[in-house]
């Protein structure tokens, strides 16, 4: 990779400094002023590590020793979000005395540094790629492990942790919900389906503990199958400790391991049991499962909210109009988990029968438009390095989402439909109903996403009725 001039000199490349609008040199500078207060040298062999769309992280050295630096290169990129990285650098200390293995604050950034808000954490060893966790020798261990640290978490006392961490109100939250799926077109009905059973299966509030927001894989490191660090607090809040135990539970952070429940690494009850065995608090399977519910919901509709914020410009990423096409996936999740309350009768429904593919003839269609545009993007993939290429696959994955679309004409929306769920003016155990919506939720997914690895899952279960 070729370093450009505004990087010229500095350990940090220009490529890699992304849309900070901090110069190479600048930004190295102001690192450096803010290690000297921790009695650092001067940071060497930066580079920006990927992942975060709007947070910044980067990896560098200083005096032999591996640190990470986690950053909002400017005040509007925090906009929307309930604290800023001050109290997500005290969060993480709290956790970090509190016997949890969170990483070790070594400084924060100030005004003066000249390049945003942020804070210098030590690197800790492992990784974080879900797919080689998968792959390690004893998952019980890690997933015992990861309920030990969970249980830990939820221990942590208001006293000890900032103020200005907020709670989740749990009608609240599902109002919230609605709104935003009324404002992104309130036309997905199993979105409404799910929406409508949270509203009549919220529970009593239970004792608010400390969640973490964003507990699962991707976000935990490991080695040699041991845990090793718990990254990312910028979700966390007060609220059911069961909303913490269900999210990492969601099939779409499981990857292929959709056979293990928890967390992708075992059963339930294992998991169940490490956590009672820390934290001495019994799990409540019914809580469980409405938070897995609710957390389901609010995926698909953050899934949703990508094609918004690329329509208002609020980020113009290619990522973000194909994880859009990503809420089908979500939606095959919701109507497995909300079928499982329906009459058996629905239940066992055979899928209505598919109509026959059509012979292309005339002129090209738009899928095949799309296919010819990918076959020829494969032929320059080679001339591509870096993000650059990153992104080539990104635009392949678009173009295959569009022919395959344009050959399915399967549409997820149906407005009238959402609205008489969400109302309650039609349910689920009407007749049929659930048999068309799998069906249509099959055909969208094999458009949008056809290696998520429940779909297999999902149409055998469907076609055999069981």
């Amino acid at each position: 990779m070729s370093r450009g001039s505004e990087g010229e000199g500095c350990g940090v490349e220009s490529s890699e400094l992304g849309r900070s609008g901090v110069g190479g040199c600048d930004f190295e500078q102001g690192l450096a002023s803010a290690l000297s207060r921790a009695g650092y040298g001067a940071p060497a062999d930066l580079r920006r590590l990927t992942g975060g769309a709007s947070m910044e992280s980067w990896r560098f050295e200083a005096d032999g020793e591996a640190f990470i630096l986690r950053r909002a290169p400017s005040e509007a990129i925090l906009e929307g979000r309930s604290y800023g990285l001050d109290v997500e650098a005290a969060l993480i200390r709290a956790a970090h005395h509190g016997g949890i293995i969170a990483p070790e604050i070594v400084v924060e950034l100030d005004p003066g540094d000249g390049i945003g808000s942020g804070f210098v954490m030590r690197a800790l060893p492992g990784t974080a790629d879900p797919r080689e966790i998968l792959e390690m020798q004893e998952p019980r261990r890690i997933l015992a492990e990861a309920a030990r640290d969970l249980a830990r978490i939820h221990a942590l006392q208001r006293a000890d942790l900032p103020a200005s961490i907020p709670e989740l109100k749990y009608r609240t939250a599902i109002a919230d919900l609605r709104e935003q799926f009324l404002a992104s077109g309130g036309d997905r009905p199993i979105i409404a389906a799910g929406l409508k059973w949270m509203e009549e299966h919220v529970p009593d509030p239970a004792e608010a503990v400390l969640n973490h927001g964003d507990f699962r894989l991707g976000n935990l490191l490991v080695e040699e199958s041991h845990l090793t660090g718990v990254l990312d607090w910028e979700l966390a809040h007060f609220g059911d400790r069961h909303e913490d135990l269900a999210f990492g539970c969601m099939t779409v952070w499981r990857g292929a391991r959709i056979d293990r429940p928890a967390l992708g690494l075992g059963s339930l009850e294992d998991y169940f049991t490490a956590y009672e065995n820390e934290s001495q608090t019994p799990v409540d399977r019914q809580r469980f499962r409405y938070w897995l519910i609710h957390r389901t919901v609010w995926w698909t509709l953050v899934c949703l909210r990508n094609a918004q914020m690329w329509r208002d410009h609020e980020d113009r990423m290619l990522e973000r109009v194909v994880i859009s096409r990503r809420t089908s996936e979500s939606e095959l999740d919701l109507l497995l988990l909300l079928e499982e309350d329906l009459p058996h009768a629905e239940r066992t429904r055979p899928l209505p029968p598919s109509p026959p593919a059509e012979t292309a003839r005339g002129q090209a269609s738009a899928g095949e438009l799309a296919t010819a545009i990918s076959e020829w993007l494969q032929t320059v993939k080679h001339r591509m390095e870096g993000h650059d290429r990153f992104q080539l696959a990104v635009a392949r994955n678009a173009l295959g989402i569009i022919a395959r679309s344009d050959a399915s004409g399967t549409k997820a929306e149906d407005r009238n439909l959402a609205q008489a769920l969400l109302r309650g003016e039609r349910s689920l155990a009407e007749p049929g109903l659930l048999a068309n919506l799998r069906h249509k939720t099959l055909g969208t997914l094999a458009a949008d996403s056809p290696k998520y690895p429940a779909l297999p899952h999902a149409r055998e279960k469907w076609t055999n009725n069981t």
